[in-house]
Order: C-alpha cells, then sequence, then structure tokens
C-alpha cells in the first residue's frame, strides 16, 4: 500500500507517501516533538475549500506557524486529535489509510515549526501507525515513526517533497513481506487484545460502534465547506457517516454506502477480534442483500430461435426447444428439421398461449403433445403433411379457443377429437383431402350442433360426394353400421349336429358326437358366459339328439344309425336321464335327420330314413309317449325335413339326395299330411331350409354336387332366385340377428361361406367367410345379449361364433 518510504538523518525528517502514485495529490506535515513526518498522498481527490477543520483545541503553550494559518497546540488535547492540525486555509483532500479516513486540509505553503512538547504530544496521540511495512517503522517504537520522545533535534522547514522510488529497508533490518488487507484482518482477529497493543495496533473505543468504520474506496470525496468535521477515534464522525450515507442515497447507488460500511469495519486496526469478525460478517451479509435484488439472469436463447422476454421465433431446429425461458408465451416453430411431436413436447411452457407451427414437414403428433398447456389460446398447424391425428391429441387444452389444421392431408378425423376443446370458438380444417365415408359421419352430426364457427369443408372422395360441403351431407346417406362373426368359444370335440333349447329358464345344447357314442347336454352358464358340460346320453352311434319340451317335461329324441332309436326323459327327481321308449325299428332303419313341431296343439315329430328299406314316418305324443302317426313314403332315400307354418297352412318338405324335395301339406280332416307337388327346379337338396323376407316365402337347397339354390314362392309354384356355388355342400342355414339376415353355407373342400340378404337386390350378398373343417349343420342361439353360431363338425371341433356389430364411424 506504501508505495516508498524513506528517512533522512540529517534533518530527521521521515516522508511518508500513501496510495500509487497515479498522478501528483498534496501532502500534509506534521510536526510533533524533535520529528517531522511529511505525508505525501498520491490520487486523492482535493478541492478548494475556506474551512475543513474546525479548531477544537483552545490556544496554548506552543504554537505552530504557517504562512497562511496558525494554530496553537494545547497539551492538554484528547486522543482524537486531527491529521493537520491547524485552521485550514489551502486545500481539502480525501486521506485513505488504515486509520486516516475522511476529509482533511492542507496549507498552500506549510511551515512548521519544532515541537517541544512533541513527546508528550506524541505519547498520547493514538496509538494507531501509519507506516506499518517501512524502513522508519523498523528503526522507532512509537507510533508514526518517531525516534524515542524528548530528543527532538532542529529541523528546518523542508520543501515539498517528490514522489519517492520502491520503498527499501535499511541496512539490517529485513523487510517484511506485503500482506493483502484479507490476510492482515486475519491476523488481528487471531491475536488476542493484548498482543495486538503490543504490536502497536492498540484498541478502539467501544463508543464508536459501526459508524466510526467508513472506506474511503467510495467514488467521491467529501465536499467541505458545510461538511467540516472533526477527527475522532478510529475514522470519521458519526455525522459525517450520515452525511455520506445520505450523499450515495441522494446519488442513486445505495451500495455505496453499504459497501463503505463494509469496508470500513474491515480497514479498522482497533478492536477485538471478534468484534473485526462480526463487523465482517455484517458488511459481507449486506453486501448479500443488495446483490441478492438484482433480477434473474435470462436463460439463453437457442441457437436456432430468436427470442425476447416472452416470445420465441424458432427456424431449422431439429426438435423442440427446451432451454426457452419459461416465461414465454408465445412460440413459432418454422421449417422444422424432425417430423414428429412427441408426447407432452411442450410440457416445459407452462405459460404458453399462442402457438405457431406452420410450414414444417410433420407427419404425426403423438397423444397428448399438449398436454400440461392449460393456457393456451391459440394452436395453428398448417401447411405439414400431417395424415391422421389421435383420438387425444388435443387432451388437456381447455382454453383453447382458435385451432387451424388447414392444407395438411388429412381423410378422416377420429370421434370425438374436438370433445375436450371446451371452449372452442373457431376452427378452420380447409385444404385437406376429406373422404366422405363413415368416418366423417359424426362430424357431419357434430357439425349440426356445435356453437363453433368452421369455415366450409369439401369432400374430396368418394366420387358421389366429391366437390360437397360437408355440412350439407344427408345423414341417412352413410351406412356404416357393420357386423362381423368372430370365435367365441372352441369346443374340443367333432359333432354332427346341435339343437338349443330352454328349460326351466335355463338355455341348453345338445349335441350328437358319434364319436364320443354319446349325445352331450351343455348348458349355458350366465355367470361365466359360456357353455359347459351338464350331461350325457349314451349313444354308441347317435346322427340327431332331439330335444323336446312337452308339458313341461323333458324328452330326447336320439336317433343312431345302428342300435336302434330311443327317447329319454329327464327326471328331476334323481336329475338325470332315463330311458322312456325305443323307436319302431322297421319303420326307422337309417335315420338322417329329426323335426319336432306342434300342430293344432299336438306335438309331433318326423324322422328322415335314408335307407332303401325304411321310410320317414310321423310321431305324435299322447299322454305318455310318442306314437307312430304317418308314413310319408318309402324307398326315396330322405336327408333332411323342413316345417314350415305360413298362411295358417302347416307344411313338411322332405328333400332327398335320388329325387326332387317334395312338398306335403297338412289336413285338418285327415289329421295327415298330404303331398301337395315337388320343387322340380333341383333334382336333388341334401337339405332343405326356408325363411321369410317381408311377405315373401324362400326355399335355400343345399347341393352337394352343384350350386345351391334360392327359391321364391309365387302362390302356385317356386321360382329360383339365386344360385350359390357349393360344391361338397351337405348343410346350410339362414337366420335372423337383430334384423339381419344370414346364410350360412358349409363344404367339405373349402371354407363355408357367411352371406347377408340384400334388401333392395333381394338377394344374398357374400358376408365373410369362417374356418369350420365339414360342417353337419349350423345353428343360432341367443344367449342373453350374447348372439352366438355354432358350427358342427364332423372332422375337427365344434366352433361358436359371436355375432357383433360394428360402427364404422367411430
Amino acid at each position: 500500500m506504501f508505495q516508498n518510504s524513506t528517512r533522512s538523518q540529517s534533518n530527521s525528517v521521515t516522508n511518508i507517501s500513501l496510495f500509487p502514485q497515479r498522478h501528483t495529490g498534496t501532502f500534509c506535515s506534521l510536526a510533533l516533538g524533535n520529528k517531522r513526518t511529511q505525508m505525501h498522498i498520491h490520487g486523492a481527490y482535493d478541492t478548494p475549500m475556506n474551512s475543513c477543520l474546525e479548531d477544537v483545541s483552545p490556544k496554548g503553550q506552543d504554537r505552530y506557524t504557517g504562512t497562511q494559518s496558525t494554530w496553537t497546540h494545547n497539551a492538554e488535547m484528547p486522543a482524537a486529535g486531527r491529521l493537520c492540525p491547524f485552521p485550514c486555509r489551502g486545500r481539502c483532500v480525501r486521506v485513505h489509510s488504515h486509520a486516516i479516513i475522511g476529509c482533511t486540509c492542507i496549507p498552500r505553503t506549510p511551515a512548521l515549526t519544532t515541537d517541544p512538547l512533541g513527546a508528550r504530544h506524541a505519547s498520547r496521540w493514538p496509538q494507531r501507525p501509519l507506516v506499518a511495512h517501512t524502513a522508519a517503522r523498523a528503526a522507532t517504537t512509537s507510533s508514526f515513526g518517531y525516534s524515542q520522545p524528548g530528543t527532538p533535534p532542529a529541523v528546518p522547514p523542508s520543501p515539498l517533497p517528490a514522489p519517492l522510488g520502491p520503498a527499501r529497508a535499511p541496512a539490517g533490518v529485513r523487510a517484511r513481506p506485503r500482506r493483502s488487507a484479507l490476510a492482515r484482518l486475519r491476523a488481528r482477529a487471531a491475536l488476542p487484545a493484548g498482543s495486538r497493543e503490543r504490536a502497536g495496533e492498540g484498541t478502539e473505543p467501544a463508543a464508536e460502534g459501526w459508524r466510526t468504520r467508513l472506506s474511503a474506496a467510495g467514488s467521491r470525496a467529501p465536499s467541505c465547506g458545510s461538511g467540516c468535521w472533526r477527527r475522532w477515534p478510529g475514522g470519521a464522525s458519526p455525522r459525517w457517516v450520515a452525511e455520506r450515507r445520505g450523499e450515495g442515497a441522494a446519488a442513486g447507488d445505495p451500495r455505496e454506502s453499504l459497501l463503505a460500511v463494509s469496508m470500513a469495519g474491515l480497514r479498522a486496526r482497533r478492536g477485538s477480534g471478534l468484534r473485526l469478525l462480526a463487523l465482517s460478517t455484517l458488511g459481507f451479509c449486506l453486501m448479500l442483500q443488495v446483490s441478492a435484488k438484482r433480477p434473474p439472469k435470462t436463460p439463453p436463447c437457442p441457437p436456432s430461435c430468436s427470442c425476447t422476454r416472452d416470445t420465441a421465433f424458432c427456424v431449422d431446429s431439429k426438435a423442440v426447444p427446451r432451454n426457452l425461458p419459461s416465461e414465454v408465451i408465445s412460440l413459432t416453430l418454422v421449417n422444422a428439421a424432425f417430423s414428429e411431436i412427441q408426447d407432452g413436447a411442450f410440457s416445459h411452457l407452462p405459460l404458453l398461449q399462442f402457438l405457431l407451427l406452420n410450414s414444417n414437414k410433420f407427419t404425426l403428433i403423438g397423444d397428448n403433445a399438449f398436454t400440461g398447456l392449460s393456457h393456451l389460446q391459440y394452436l395453428f398447424i398448417e401447411n405439414n403433411d400431417i395424415w391422421a391425428l389421435s383420438k387425444f391429441t388435443f387432451r388437456g387444452l381447455k382454453s383453447l379457443t382458435h385451432l387451424s389444421l388447414a392444407n395438411n392431408n388429412l381423410q378422416t378425423l377420429p370421434r370425438d377429437i374436438f370433445r375436450p376443446l371446451d371452449i372452442l370458438s373457431d376452427l378452420d380444417l380447409r385444404g385437406n383431402s376429406l373422404n366422405c365415408d363413415c368416418k366423417v359421419k359424426w362430424l357431419v352430426e357434430w357439425l349440426v350442433h356445435t356453437n363453433t364457427t368452421v369455415a366450409p369443408i369439401y369432400c374430396a372422395s368418394p366420387p358421389r360426394f366429391q366437390e360437397h360441403k360437408v355440412q350439407d351431407l344427408p345423414l341417412r346417406e352413410f351406412d356404416c353400421i357393420t357386423t362381423d362373426f368372430v370365435l367365441y368359444q372352441t369346443l374340443p370335440f367333432p359333432a354332427v349336429s346341435a339343437e338349443p333349447f330352454l328349460y326351466s329358464s335355463d338355455l341348453y345344447l345338445a349335441l350328437a358326437q358319434p364319436g364320443a357314442s354319446a349325445c352331450t347336454v351343455l348348458k349355458w352358464d350366465y355367470v361365466e358366459r359360456q357353455l359347459r358340460d351338464y350331461d350325457r346320453i349314451p349313444a354308441p352311434s347317435a346322427v340327431h339328439c332331439k330335444p323336446m319340451v312337452v308339458d313341461s317335461q323333458l324328452y330326447v329324441v336320439v336317433a343312431q344309425l345302428f342300435g336302434g332309436s330311443y327317447i329319454y326323459h329327464w327326471d328331476p327327481n334323481t336329475t338325470r336321464f332315463t330311458k322312456l321308449q325305443d323307436i319302431d325299428p322297421q319303420r326307422v332303419r337309417k335315420p338322417n335327420d329329426l323335426e319336432a313341431f306342434r300342430i293344432d296343439g299336438d306335438w309331433y315329430f318326423a324322422v328322415a330314413d335314408s335307407s332303401k328299406a325304411g321310410a320317414t314316418s310321423l310321431y305324435r305324443w299322447h299322454q305318455n309317449g310318442f306314437y307312430s302317426h304317418q308314413a310319408l313314403h318309402a324307398w326315396h332315400r330322405d336327408t333332411d325335413l323342413e316345417f314350415v307354418d305360413g298362411e295358417g297352412k302347416p307344411r313338411l318338405i322332405v328333400s332327398s339326395s335320388s329325387q326332387a324335395p317334395v312338398i306335403y301339406q297338412w289336413s285338418r280332416t285327415q289329421k295327415q299330411f298330404v303331398a301337395q307337388g315337388e320343387v322340380t327346379q333341383v333334382p336333388d337338396a341334401q337339405a332343405v331350409k326356408h325363411f321369410r323376407a317381408g311377405r315373401d316365402s324362400y326355399l335355400c337347397l343345399s347341393r352337394y354336387i352343384g350350386d345351391s339354390k334360392i327359391l321364391r314362392w309365387e302362390g302356385t309354384r317356386f321360382s329360383e332366385v339365386q344360385a350359390l356355388p357349393s360344391r361338397g355342400s351337405l348343410a346350410m342355414q339362414p337366420f335372423l340377428v337383430g334384423g339381419r339376415r344370414y346364410l350360412a353355407l358349409g363344404s367339405d373342400f373349402s371354407f363355408t361361406q357367411i352371406y347377408q340378404w340384400d334388401e333392395g337386390r333381394q338377394k344374398f350378398v357374400r358376408f365373410q367367410e369362417l374356418a369350420v373343417q365339414a360342417p353337419r349343420a349350423f345353428c343360432y342361439m341367443p344367449a342373453g345379449d350374447a348372439q352366438l353360431l355354432l358350427a358342427p363338425s364332423f372332422k375337427g371341433q365344434t366352433l361358436v361364433y359371436r355375432h357383433i356389430v360394428v360402427d364404422l364411424s367411430a
């Protein structure tokens, strides 16, 4: 801190130069005892002044005489003496030193005389050395570098010294290394109070407090004139501190006064180490408090973006920028170098209100891509290559009012994609290639009921709707409900017949299983919604098991190829089937099909016999059993029977593989069937079934060789309506499900075909294929809300399909 210091032996003058020699300063000379000290103050700010120091001592014995003013030193002057002890008529300077902090004055041409009471004066001067690391300190033990009191040599007036060169220690004296202010502070804090007194630092009166510690590091010199002050021990007076604090506040920089107070504590040379440490901590905390008021630094803007405090404009970004300020409320992405917007891509910008994603190459927007943007109001995704959107793309945008998806490649929109947008007021879908099929039917319905303003949208396809406004499309033009048969359950065994029935409010199914030598009865489990085993009837060669519920009693007719046919009765007491009676083996030799029906309150069943020696026979229920009622005809090799009750005239149609089907009509007078005619359009038929569509009656005839036929009754005869290819077909079954009519046509050489009836063309159209091997029957069975189709297979497993309804507009 002290650039140079020399001691002249001839005139006993110690020159002390303070501060770096950056420019010429002023100096102050002080004579105490026999020594005279000249402090050359460099870098000080000097200001002309009339008077700086007040004369606080009365005139006394010893007098110092200057060219412009004199000062009478009083030997009883308190320890708080002044640096320049005379009235000022010169210049006011600001002095920086360990112990001298504040404003003092220097006469223009000082003239000092010796002080005969210098020893006594020096002994009462504050014990704080000005020069701690100079040669003068090595030569004396008194303060300010003086010799022992009482031997003052005569010192003539000396001219102003020029700045001296680097300080050098006298011979024999080891110069101590220069230490920083922080190092000195630590050293003083580590020493006890007594040690510091012995080191020449002394103590500081406790009455001074923090107000006497004022740093001279400020950029302004204290003004003189009205700002004159008395020297106080250890630095400035409380009055001067208060004034300096006011000046710092008036200058608009409160940190100057706070820093001055903290630095004064660091430069104080007196007082205990604990007080120094406390004052240092206080100054540091004040500095932190001031620095904490500074506004936080704004995060850097990504290289591909141009940012302001709350907006960002990004071009050629490789991803959604992640290091944007969280205060951003407007974001624009143009010509982005990525094609997919991931889930939660903008969740780090919760305050976003405006988002523009135009003119990019986006092809996919993920689910929940805009999650977390609860304040977003404007969203523009225009001029991209987006083909489709997810149902949950806009989930969470509860504040969105404007949405634009214009000029993309959208062909369809998922149902209810706009449902999360509660307050949407404007929607733009122009410039997209919408396919106006069932996928946009919901959009037509939504446009009718919504309050959102939607710009006109036009269809790109199909041809019948091309260039039509979506808003103007009639809902009746959309047929968007379709159906399907899906595999529901697999029964791990083959079967040749299936007959469902209701008994005691439960649903059952009887299956003929020649491979298992039994008629198996399954029960529908409404809890598990599956068919499960219930009971078995022994039948070594069963071809058909026909259940009948007569007078609340359950009977099962078991037709067998060999060993005769039987009728079993369900005994609720023993919960098992017992044999009730045999069927005449002379009449039924080789049964192939069974048909049960009711005419005029009486129960009947008919057996189609396929042997040359047998005959198709009719049996009637009477009191406690079934008795033979009629033999229809012999030697016809009948394969199937179909009972038709239409127009109040019961009929029985018998099909044969060797001749045309025969139609029998019930005669109420004779209580028998009477032959009415043949279906000449088909020379042979493996199976015959019928259905009604509107007011018309139809017959379905399956053929093993040749096409199967669909015939319509014309009042006096049947006419062919449709031919269906069916090589190797032994089973054919029309059925009705929920107002939709189907036809199942099996084959031993290909997949089973499902046809659906077209009301407009009055024909069956191909609908679906089922992978069923060698089916021998088809059976429709409603089971609660499940609509089931059973397909017994002679070569494989018995399959259960479920009919489902599919809404294509969903």
